[in-house]
């Protein structure tokens, strides 16, 4: 049988690659909006989102192995999936619709998803509540960072 880790760990690859689905028209577009002076760790967001894909797939893990196979544990992981999903399609989406508001929205909607899931996952596995916590960390400043976009970018919101 295969090891559950190895399973988590390749759904999240695959779903990790559906933000591939982006053309250089849209990235075009993204390219030539104004940033805020602030932003200077742009650069950096590849590296911040696969730690905290790695930390989320480790998350899912330890739920898995508390209860593997029950009913909890498969809605679980179809939380963790959504939250994945609303995070992958983020930047495709944003881009395809060459809008800040839209990105604005999925990043309040995955956060929302995250901390249902946070609460969910607490009383099943302390360690892997915590594993959570750079996706809470994170989106906010994600989402923020979409806001100030927005106001320097008013004709793109």
């Amino acid at each position: 049988m295969i090891p559950s880790w190895i399973i988590i760990g390749a759904v999240t690859f695959f779903v990790a690659l559906g933000s591939f689905f982006i053309t250089p028209r849209d990235v075009k577009w993204f390219a030539h909006l104004s940033r805020p002076r602030w932003l200077i760790f742009e650069a950096l967001i590849p590296l911040i989102w696969t730690v905290i894909f790695i930390c989320g797939a480790a998350s899912a893990n330890f739920v898995w192995q508390k209860n593997p196979g029950s009913v909890i544990s498969w809605l679980l992981m179809g939380l963790y999936l959504l939250v994945e999903i609303i995070t992958v399609a983020y930047i495709p989406v944003m881009l395809r619709f060459r809008s800040l508001k839209v990105g604005e929205i999925l990043g309040l909607i995955g956060l929302i998803c995250a901390v249902v899931l946070t609460i969910c996952v607490l009383p099943l596995s302390p360690p892997a509540a915590f594993l959570l916590l750079p996706y809470l960390i994170w989106t906010p400043i994600g989402t923020y960072t979409t806001e100030e976009l927005r106001e320097l970018n008013p004709q793109d919101v």
